[in-house]
């Protein structure tokens, strides 16, 4: 497997000795299941995220992406997460709300849940357990963003210092959207 590092992250090549992370399941806010293997033949980018944070700016670029990728078949989901700094105490109406007004947020944001520890939601213990063991680990803070495939692969991970609206990160997203 090739890989290519940066010290923004990492980037890894698809392979198939990287499996694929799907089923990923989380409650959506009515307590359903929420699968985001429904979006297998698309790229999809996670992100932990919190409104009151250094960081919250991010919303404005994972939006760019979202409108300009999104045809293109990049799916962006948010992820709020109150781990760090009690940054996002809202409840998942008011966070909708903030991301909507504040950010113009069309993407899909999932219920507040945590990211980090022994209660961290299904999907992010996914994230930071399977995948390249280069890109295993905890979640450090808000806005690590997680990159999968078209079948579901995790190739790509980035701290929350790595702006989602730089050169860098938006060229790795085309790069896996060409396959």
């Amino acid at each position: 497997m090739s890989i290519i590092h940066s010290i923004f992250g990492g980037l890894v090549s698809s392979s198939s000795a990287n499996a694929s992370l799907y089923p990923l399941q989380t409650p959506d806010s009515s307590g359903a299941l929420f699968d985001i293997g429904k979006y297998r033949g698309k790229v999809v980018l996670i992100v932990n995220t919190a409104s009151k944070c250094g960081f919250t700016k991010q919303y404005d670029a994972l939006e760019e992406l979202h409108k300009t990728y999104g045809d293109k078949g990049l799916v962006v989901l948010g992820f709020p997460s109150n781990d760090f700094g009690g940054q996002e105490p809202g409840s998942d109406a008011e966070i909708e709300s903030f991301c909507r007004i504040n950010h113009g947020v069309s993407f899909d944001l999932l219920p507040k849940a945590p990211v980090k520890g022994a209660d961290k939601q299904p999907v992010f213990a996914a994230l930071t357990t399977r995948g390249p063991r280069d890109l295993q680990g905890e979640i450090r803070w808000n806005f690590e963003k997680f990159l999968l495939d078209r079948e579901g692969r995790l190739v790509g991970r980035w701290r929350s210092y790595v702006h989602p609206g730089w050169g860098v990160f938006e060229r790795a997203v085309r790069r896996v959207l060409k396959g």
